[in-house]
């Protein structure tokens, strides 16, 4: 077994007992869904940012599984284990067609929707392109949606990217933490994800977030240095003045949803509620 299985076990075990692993058949390959909660409960799909892997929102589980049905979903092209086989992943229509899939293999003709950073992109251009799907749209430090990166973030990110290493990775968890001290099991397997042979993150345009018609939250990372804060929050609200917008005090980009989970877990229960 590898050291990246070992990791992704080992933080699997941190979910609650009853949580269930799915794969679900999709044209693109099978993709492994976390799932906890009532079955009868509103159903909540959680994306990840990027490296992350579903398994992120472990600390977040066992308060949203209390009142909705869960499934965190491990990304189409991205460490983890879903499958790339069949239909090849070129775009981001690609994944779009994706999640219209998983969604029908798993029986949701409509879900709340929480996305993460990169999966925080991904879950707008979703809900625009099915927005007869989704019920809620709620958005952790989203990337490449109200502005772009910081260009020190990705100075310092290119290492990662050019030439990926676990020390390299490290590295730039610990700047971009800065003292919020994630859990270690998950900065081990983020770590050996971007390692991971064969990973293909689809990027693309900025989502056109003002046609966004359902109700959206937005929640940014006080010390996020992917962005700044500020002015996505502003952004944000220009673009869509009737959303919900706050920041969470003492995070940062990447410390997220590990920063305080309880913080993130009273908010978006507020909202979905």
């Amino acid at each position: 077994m590898s050291a990246f299985d070992l990791a992704y076990d080992e933080l699997r075990a941190r979910w609650p007992g009853s949580t269930e692993e799915r794969d679900v058949a999709t044209p693109y390959g099978r993709t492994r869904v976390h799932v906890y909660g009532p079955a009868d409960g509103s159903p909540l799909v959680l994306l990840p940012g990027g490296s992350a892997t579903g398994l992120v929102w472990f600390a977040n589980a066992p308060v949203l599984g209390g009142r909705y049905r869960v499934h965190a979903v491990d990304l189409l092209g991205d460490a983890g284990r879903t499958e790339r086989r069949g239909t090849p992943l070129k775009s981001a229509d690609d994944l779009t067609a994706w999640l219209d899939a998983l969604l029908d293999g798993l029986g949701l003709a409509r879900t709340h929707l929480c996305g993460h950073s990169y999966g925080a992109w991904l879950a707008v251009r979703y809900a625009l392109h099915a927005p007869q799907r989704v019920d809620r749209l709620a958005l952790v430090d989203p990337t490449q949606v109200f502005a772009g990166f910081r260009l020190r973030y990705l100075l310092r990110a290119l290492p990662t990217l050019i030439r990926p290493s676990q020390a390299r990775a490290r590295a730039f968890l610990a700047w971009e933490t800065a003292d919020t001290h994630p859990d270690e099991t998950w900065q081990r397997l983020y770590a050996l994800s971007t390692t991971v042979p064969g990973r293909k993150l689809i990027a693309g345009a900025r989502p056109r977030a003002a046609d966004l018609r359902m109700p959206v939250l937005v929640l940014l990372a006080e010390h996020s240095r992917a962005h700044h804060s500020a002015e996505v929050a502003a952004e944000a609200r220009r673009a869509l003045p009737r959303s919900e917008v706050t920041l969470l005090p003492g995070a940062t980009h990447h410390s997220l949803p590990l920063t305080a989970p309880e913080q993130l877990n009273d908010r978006l229960v507020d909202f979905l509620d």
